[in-house]
């Protein structure tokens, strides 16, 4: 993978993807005391950057190829790309996407198709998509497209860098970007050691499904035993061959990060509500890394909003884990004695001026002297925890809390 490899590339694909904005954040500066700027992949046709990669391979293609038809899978935006791409080029495809992929992306792949495309929905996450679309490959002929281990995927991805080096006015420090399977880091990394080797790389991932920086512990891809699918543009289970290779290459040139799923969440509401940004979670990683990263004042910093693509029928689940992240969220089993007064007790006695119940599930039991209910409490400041902990403490109730790592949390989560 080389420079040269990435601007032709980037000739290839000029007809159907347009150079996206890079946007100063001055809330980011403020907050970090670098001049933080974002990459907004989210304004792309397919708002994400994946039809980069997907377009640039199917311009590739012989005849013949083309004729024999092309399949990928996908947790939403590497199809979208595909869809676009397909329909722009007269060839037919077929997607696999995990199950739980968002309404919202199915209907945009579907829409990009405008009837080139055949979506099919398989497993519980991108792993036994991918296993799909390959033995479909395999069964017809049909070319793999995949969304990041292959080098004519990595190289349309990689065009970002030459983009975001054609549009700052001086070479940034530090370059941002989120990572699933690698290919847009291995592309965008690949791109700046040779045309700017000063710039530090920062490779994002969600800490429920950090396989990239798995593989570069191991000296090779290996899978995770457990993935959390909440940022499901980046939960991918086992790195790329290439991808890997590429960026176990580039040495201390990147550095590789997680963040929590919650961080992500508070990430996407902080976007929406202060710059407008629709970012989907793989979308807020960079900019959720923000706030571990060792910044010099002034440096120059570039964060990649890789999609924008989020389900609107998901904001309560986000909002629910911000607030868990932010410790204004908890949640309780309390045995109540069944008789009159004991709520009002509890109101009175335990909960603060300031306490919020936002779930209260109980059922009353006649053969019983005690009830448990399930109790949801908002803080509004997470420092009222310890008060509100001791005032339980030393109540005549039996009250357990539920640690946000436990089954019973996941469930109500």
């Amino acid at each position: 993978m080389t420079a040269a490899d990435i601007d032709a590339a980037a000739k290839r694909i000029d007809e159907v993807v347009h150079p996206t904005p890079v946007q100063h954040a001055d809330r980011l500066s403020a907050l970090t005391g670098a001049n933080v700027y974002l990459k907004r992949e989210d304004l792309q046709s397919v708002r994400s950057y994946k039809l980069r990669g997907a377009f640039n391979l199917l311009m590739q293609l012989s005849d013949e190829e083309k004729a024999a038809g092309v399949v990928c899978s996908s947790a939403g935006n590497h199809a979208q790309g595909f869809a676009l791409a397909c329909n722009s080029m007269g060839v037919y495809g077929r997607v696999y996407i995990p199950s739980k992929t968002p309404k919202q992306k199915r209907q945009r792949i579907t829409y990009h198709g405008n009837g080139f495309v055949e979506l099919i929905a398989v497993g519980h996450g991108y792993d036994e998509a991918a296993a799909a679309a390959r033995a479909d490959a395999e069964r017809t002929g049909a070319t793999l497209v995949p969304a990041f281990d292959d080098p004519r995927t990595i190289a349309g991805q990689g065009t970002i860098a030459a983009e975001i080096l054609e549009q700052l006015d001086a070479v940034p420090d530090v370059v941002v970007v989120p990572v699933g399977g690698g290919g847009c880091a291995a592309g965008i990394t690949a791109y700046l050691q040779e045309r700017a080797p000063s710039v530090r790389i920062v490779g994002v991932e969600p800490a429920g499904a950090a396989c990239m920086a798995a593989a570069l512990a191991a000296g090779k891809p290996v899978p995770l035993e457990h993935v959390d699918p909440f940022v499901d543009g980046a939960a991918v289970r086992v790195a790329g061959a290439l991808t890997h290779e590429v960026l176990a290459a580039a040495g201390d040139s990147i550095r590789m990060t997680a963040v929590s799923e919650g961080a992500v969440c508070t990430t996407m509401l902080e976007l929406y509500q202060n710059e407008g940004i629709i970012a989907e979670p793989a979308g807020a990683l960079s900019v959720a890394a923000l706030a571990d990263l060792e910044l010099a004042p002034g440096e120059t910093v570039v964060c990649l909003i890789s999609g924008g693509n989020n389900d609107v029928s998901r904001y309560g689940e986000i909002l629910e884990r911000s607030l868990v992240h932010l410790g204004l969220k908890h949640y309780f089993l309390v045995d109540f004695p069944q008789e009159p007064g004991a709520l009002r007790r509890f109101l009175g006695e335990v909960l603060g001026p300031n306490d919020d119940i936002t779930l209260f599930e109980y059922v009353k039991r006649n053969n019983r002297e005690m009830g448990a209910a399930l109790v949801g409490i908002e803080l509004s400041n997470a420092d009222d925890l310890s008060g509100l902990l001791d005032r339980m403490q030393v109540s005549d109730l039996d009250i357990e809390r539920l640690e946000p790592d436990s089954a019973a949390f996941r469930y109500l989560t």
